[in-house]
């Protein structure tokens, strides 16, 4: 595609708003349509943690153990509804089979690719705007009591040394001086200084999508049921109207999957729900970056707003009603790992994470036409990754050669 055509981009969060704003600079005249608007959705509720040459996948070695050893364990950060369960087996069992030490080093290297320049391609994103202020050089902090969760990092750890991302080992005096308010129990951490973190990802979002509107973009509300790929202009179709474009770039997230298929290109995506709870400003001077307990699998991260606990991986299909309780049962935990900790619940919230196997995202042109175009399934790399897809989807909507190869992250890869 050559600069000049119509695009329409479908999705609000961070993969479609940095899209839009990248095709539109490109020259493109770009449709920005969601169903609710910009940050709806998963792009509003995460850590807010930009981590910057990512690589290890969900998926490693030893994993199946793992997720067995939660069952039936109140706290667990993994769980699937009964109900849900015939559903999430083929994901299940294929994200067991990219477990194997083979798949994971590819994958490791897949997503590695992606996540290298996610830093400097947020700081190309929102250089000169307002957005800038809402990143903070703060770096990712991993934070372990017991000897037997830090050696569980091990082949994380293992593919950051092959892959040359740099990392430090903390002991328990250099957690505390990097952050003094936590308790001292935990004796080992994993620190990624060159990490940003987000402290609003709704304002972000918003904020984007609202530059874009300034520049010249369009934004509608509009319910995309189906797609066609169309004799030459692929067609969106909604309740009671349609819309048509040159070409259309698919980035709504756990979504996708569905208006994917509508064209016959089946993918085995699944959303991994997860839920946060905002705990009461006060809390905020409290900590200086988010944190992870590696025990328990749980973000707090320091938000403009409050203190965001987020936790948890849930198979429960796109619909079932959000079950608050195990967020609500991890705030005992937070004030054991936070002494200080002001204790109170602001709001609980559930957000759809789009999640492939090998947690790599679907990027690259749909089977049935070049002129659609998928950018989604980031997984819990979202944030990370928006500006870096974007950068993608306009080498393909300009006709230009991604620097990366894009097989790995084709939409037919199982």
């Amino acid at each position: 595609m050559t600069a000049g055509r119509t695009v329409c981009v479908v999705g609000a969060g961070i993969v479609g708003v940095s899209a839009a704003l990248t095709l539109q600079r490109d020259g493109h005249d770009v449709l920005l349509i969601d169903r609710d608007g910009p940050a709806a959705g998963a792009s509003s509720g995460n850590a807010g943690a930009i981590v910057n040459a990512s690589c290890a996948p969900t998926a490693l070695p030893g994993i199946a153990a793992s997720v067995f050893g939660m069952i039936g364990r109140p706290l667990a950060p993994f769980n699937v509804r009964t109900a849900y369960l015939p559903r999430a087996l083929p994901w299940m069992f294929r994200f067991l089979m990219e477990s194997r030490i083979a798949r994971v080093r590819e994958n490791a290297r897949n997503l590695h690719a992606l996540t290298v320049n996610a830093a400097s391609a947020w700081h190309a994103l929102t250089q000169g705007t307002p957005m800038s202020k809402l990143l903070r050089p703060a770096g990712w902090l991993k934070v372990y009591e017991t000897e037997t969760a830090f050696a569980a990092t091990r082949h994380a750890r293992l593919l950051m040394d092959e892959l040359a991302v740099p990392y430090e080992i903390l002991g328990a005096t250099e957690i505390r001086e990097l952050e003094p308010a936590l308790a001292p129990i935990f004796t080992r951490g994993i620190f990624q200084r060159d990490s940003l973190q987000v402290i609003s990802p709704a304002k972000l979002v918003q904020g984007l999508a609202e530059l874009f509107v300034a520049r010249g973009g369009r934004f509608r509300r509009f319910n995309v049921l189906r797609m066609e790929p169309g004799g030459g202009e692929p067609v969106l179709h909604g309740a009671l109207e349609s819309l048509t474009a040159d070409l259309v770039v698919v980035a709504a997230g756990a979504w996708s999957g569905r208006l994917a298929a509508s064209i016959g290109d089946r993918v085995l995506l699944d959303t991994e729900r997860g839920y946060h709870m905002m705990l009461p400003a006060e809390n905020i001077r409290l900590l200086r970056r988010p944190v992870l307990n590696g025990e328990h699998f749980f973000v707090l991260s320091p938000m403009e707003d409050g203190l965001r606990l987020t936790s948890q991986v849930e198979f429960a299909g796109l619909d079932a009603a959000p079950d608050y309780r195990r967020v609500r049962s991890l705030v005992k935990v937070a004030a054991r790992m936070l002494p200080g900790l002001v204790a109170g619940e602001q709001s609980v919230w559930m957000g759809c994470r789009p999640s492939l196997p090998d947690s790599l995202p679907v990027l690259g042109y749909s089977r049935s036409s070049r002129r659609i175009v998928y950018a989604f399934g980031h997984q819990h790399l979202g944030m990370t990754l928006g500006p870096a897809s974007a950068l993608i989807v306009a080498d393909l909507a300009a006709g230009r050669t991604p620097p990366l190869d894009l097989e790995p992250y084709r939409i037919d890869r199982f």
